[in-house]
């Protein structure tokens, strides 16, 4: 097979996990050591493997879900019902805790529509424990509800105008997230935005892997935070992947944990008011979101949808003119809808459409197209490239 017939023939193939320029004779290798660790999960028997040869001696190790398996757990990529379907855990058990998140994770990557590449196994079992870690963190995260405020612990953290909050010079990078994030570390809520709050648990998730598997940059990354604070575009520029695109979008119902995404409000007026544009949310799995400011709250896809949906019904004009919202208007009209099974339907019918693009408020709805992952992190294929400050 020539290169171009090649790269043709890996376009028309479904999504799942590819592992790239793997060495010809070591595809059989692969494939068995790849069986042995989806063991652990019971999940050796449920994957499928092709081989596409390429230039140089090379394949394209491609690992996908068998269709019975995907149809009985991941019916039209959706992934929200992974948890249930894929058997219980003792939910007092931390680890068993971790250990089924991680079996959530695998299985999403190897249904995706989207196909994931890796250079080996070591930079996906990474990537897996990155998911892991955020999407931890993230189900352990609480916030004070100040979307226009900013506050860390002071043991840990200073701010300057441009660097923003830095770390006070000496002090772990992981603990001190911890304490801005976790309430238990500090005995206190801190004031975050939605948006921030994600960056910090990514970092964390990130961090968390470098060190146990790559203190060398976990070195940096602290070294960096002393520094200056990577923030908003750069911060995604810097650590993120994003897929998925509006002329080709991800299901509504594909969602792999420890995907950061964002649901936008389709209401013009109410997107006025600031830290109403949208939400920015972590995947937790499980079917569930995270809900920063009730963390024992968490959002499903619909009660996301059918609270973003009434913060129309929210805003009002205060007495120097700004838009605010109420949101004892806003969860009054929830609870209202949600216990009206018709109202319910007319509000996910609206809302559980890919959103429109940006500027237009239409007939789009909450359901971005794209959602993001961290780049890899592992030691002999590190994707990050930290910037210089």
């Amino acid at each position: 097979m020539n290169c171009s017939t090649a790269w043709l023939a890996l376009q028309t193939l479904e999504g799942g996990i590819e592992f790239t320029l793997t060495p010809a004779d070591q595809a059989d290798r692969l494939a068995a050591q790849l069986s042995a660790d989806l063991r652990e999960w019971d999940l050796q028997s449920a994957v499928q493997t092709r081989n596409v040869p390429l230039e140089d001696g090379t394949v394209a190790f491609l690992v996908s879900l068998r269709p019975e398996f995907q149809q009985a757990h991941m019916p039209g990529f959706n992934s929200l019902n992974l948890c249930t379907s894929l058997g219980p855990i003792n939910q007092d058990d931390h680890a068993n805790e971790a250990w089924a998140l991680e079996r959530e994770i695998w299985v999403a990557l190897l249904g995706s529509p989207h196909r994931f590449a890796f250079r080996d196994l070591e930079a996906l079992k990474s990537h897996v424990r990155v998911r892991r870690n955020m999407a931890l963190a993230a189900r352990l995260t609480a916030l004070a509800f100040k979307t226009e405020a900013a506050e860390r612990p002071e043991a840990d953290w200073h701010y300057e105008e441009d660097p923003g909050f830095i770390l006070k010079p000496g002090r772990p990078l992981i603990q001190a997230l911890i304490s801005a994030t976790q309430p238990e570390a500090t005995g206190k809520l801190y004031d975050f935005s939605c948006y921030r709050a994600t960056e910090y648990v990514i970092l964390l998730g990130i961090a968390q892997e470098l060190q146990a598997h790559h203190p060398a940059l976990l070195a940096e990354l602290q070294q960096l935070n002393e520094r200056h604070a990577v923030r908003s575009g750069q911060f995604h520029e810097v650590f993120l992947v994003e897929y998925g695109s509006m002329e080709a979008p991800l299901p509504a119902r594909f969602y792999v944990p420890g995907d950061r995404l964002w649901f936008r409000n389709p209401d013009e007026r109410s997107a006025d008011v600031t830290g109403y544009e949208g939400s920015w949310v972590m995947y937790m799995g499980g079917g569930l979101f995270s809900n920063f400011w009730k963390r024992d709250a968490p959002f499903t896809l619909e009660s996301k949808a059918i609270e973003i949906f009434h913060w129309k019904d929210g805003v009002y004009t205060d007495a120097q003119g700004e838009l605010q919202m109420n949101e004892t208007v806003v969860e009054r009209l929830v609870a209202q809808t949600q216990a009206d099974p018709e109202a319910r339907a007319r509000v996910l019918e609206r809302m559980m459409r890919m959103r429109d693009p940006k500027g237009v408020y239409a007939e789009g709805g909450c359901i971005d197209t794209t959602r993001e992952y961290p780049k890899n992190v592992s030691r002999e294929h590190c994707e990050l490239v930290l910037p210089a400050f």
